[in-house]
């Protein structure tokens, strides 16, 4: 056991998807007691039988795990609950909760994106159906399958007191999960949204057959346009520095564990958003992320092109090939903003 490490929490998990179950795994190994809600009844029913989640073969569920379709029962008498749903249904799960959720209550949500009808972070939304409680946040490069394998990965935690970060620190922290603390929550949750419409886009890059030279491209430009964005939003320049921006980034983009890389392969190859979404059999965040994203850079007024072009190739039908030309050939710009036309000492 870690040094610091508090007593035994009683942990509801509402969501029983793929990081739900992976970070259930995580914290019944470091010794919590845990419950985990689903809304789909045949979903709990299957984890009660087969302790195992179907997008997570070979990771094994303890049999004193809890798996419950009764989400008062989930909440009740619960130190702390992680919030798991994909972001579309966030806002009707916060809502949901509302009747169970007692004062004070601690709410840590780990997914990742923007509402699109109003441009509010997933911790908004929570904040706004859940007034009584202390929401915080969990992001990082963190793929579900390599945590449910207990493979090392480091996260970061934000919230509004040092107090409610150190507790869900010790809470998660283990030999093979380590996080750090901050109180950007805004930073933090902007570049968890937005790199999966990067993301995407370096999955479009693949499919073409583009190689490496595209997605260091695509990567480098890519936490340029959501650091700038952040920034201007009020988040912190090195938020974007760290696990929650260029970590989680460089993540997605890579590993084939990142359903939008594989939704944006698909892409790339010619099948429609739709086809593309329907193969990969898993909500594809970005999706969802990259109308408000386009949104939020125009309201306030951050050049974004990379997340342009994932707009009009994912709803404009715009040929992937003809995106990547346009970023291309776009106007020169520069990078850095020192270069001068005095000449060079000899």
């Amino acid at each position: 056991m870690l040094p610091g490490r508090t007593n035994m929490a009683k942990i509801g998990i509402i969501g029983a998807g793929t990081w739900g179950i992976a970070l259930s795994v995580l914290l019944h190994d470091n010794g919590h007691k845990i419950s985990v809600w689903s809304a789909l009844p045949q979903e709990i029913k299957d984890l009660q039988e087969k302790h195992e989640h179907k997008n997570l073969p070979g990771v094994v569920l303890p049999e004193d795990m809890e798996f419950t379709a009764d989400l008062g029962h989930a909440m009740d008498q619960k130190d702390l609950l992680v919030l798991a749903v994909p972001s579309i249904f966030t806002r009707s799960t916060a809502h949901a909760m509302n009747p169970f959720c007692k004062e004070g209550q601690i709410v840590v949500n780990v997914a990742k994106g923007i509402e699109e009808s109003t441009l509010m972070t997933l911790s908004e939304i929570i904040e706004e159906e859940l007034p009584m409680a202390d929401v915080a946040v969990l992001s990082g490069p963190s793929h579900a399958e390599e945590v449910g394998r207990r493979i090392p990965t480091t996260c970061v935690t934000g919230a509004k007191s040092k107090k409610t970060a150190e507790y869900i620190q010790t809470i998660f922290m283990s030999p093979v999960f380590r996080v750090y603390t901050s109180p950007d929550i805004l930073g933090i949750e902007l570049g968890g949204a937005l790199k999966n419409v990067i993301a995407l886009a370096a999955g479009i890059a693949d499919g073409l057959g583009y190689g490496d030279n595209t997605k260091a491209a695509l990567i480098t430009r890519g936490i340029n346009e959501i650091a700038k964005l952040g920034v201007r939003m009020g988040g912190a320049f090195e938020t974007f520095c760290g696990l929650s921006g260029i970590g989680d980034l460089i993540v997605t983009c890579a590993s084939m564990h990142s359903r939008n890389r594989r939704a944006g392969i698909l892409i790339g190859q010619g099948k429609t958003m739709q086809e593309a979404m329907d193969e990969v059999h898993m909500v594809v965040e970005g999706v969802y992320s990259a109308k408000a994203a386009r949104r939020l850079a125009e309201k306030y007024d951050v050049p974004m092109p990379i997340v342009d072009q994932v707009n009009e190739v994912l709803f404009e039908g715009k040929p992937a090939a003809e995106a990547v030309q346009e970023l291309m050939l776009r106007d020169k710009t520069k990078e850095a903003n020192t270069l001068t036309d005095r000449k060079s000492v000899v």
